[in-house]
């Protein structure tokens, strides 16, 4: 199964696509995109998509992933990532590809196996679950990575579950 990872930003968005063959996970391809800071939203937006949609179509990734919108006192931030999110969640529907959500919770615990793990600690634990040189950067690179993580863990208790997108 391919799953793709998604951290959404409108200023950085990370991905990474990641292979699960029984319990073997393999980090397949990962990066970020990135948007110039002057661009009006809408320009960004497109970028995204047209980014996103491209490695949609030459990847085919089975599911998605993508962090759920998680409220703080920053509601610029959360509208930004609002935004982006929508643009993966069209993306994937365009696509055909089912979409899971995960909080940062849900992915810190999947991942560290500790629900409050310091930022550090995930990005050590993806390096080491996907046999990475490095950690890889920027963080949400291995932010979007973690992510899939979460849904390949995540998989059986779906499939026990009757879960779905």
């Amino acid at each position: 199964m391919i799953i793709l990872g998604i951290d959404p930003g409108t200023a950085i968005m990370g991905y990474g696509l990641i292979e699960k063959k029984g319990n073997v996970l393999k980090a397949l391809d990962y990066s970020a995109w990135r948007t110039e800071a002057n661009t009006p939203l809408p320009e960004r937006l497109l970028l995204l998509h047209q980014e996103l949609t491209g490695l949609i179509s030459s990847r085919r990734p089975d599911e998605i992933a993508v962090e759920q919108l998680f409220f703080n006192r920053n509601t610029t931030t959360a509208l930004a990532v609002g935004h982006a999110r929508g643009i993966v969640l069209l993306a994937a529907a365009q696509h055909d590809i089912p979409v899971f959500e995960y909080t940062p919770l849900q992915v810190k615990q999947a991942v560290v196996g500790y629900g409050k793990a310091e930022k550090q600690q995930v990005q050590h634990m993806v390096k080491a679950l996907l046999a990475l040189s490095a950690i890889p950067k920027p963080d949400d690179t291995a932010d979007a990575l973690a992510i899939a993580i979460c849904h390949a863990h995540s998989l059986k208790m779906n499939n026990k579950l009757g879960g779905s997108p």
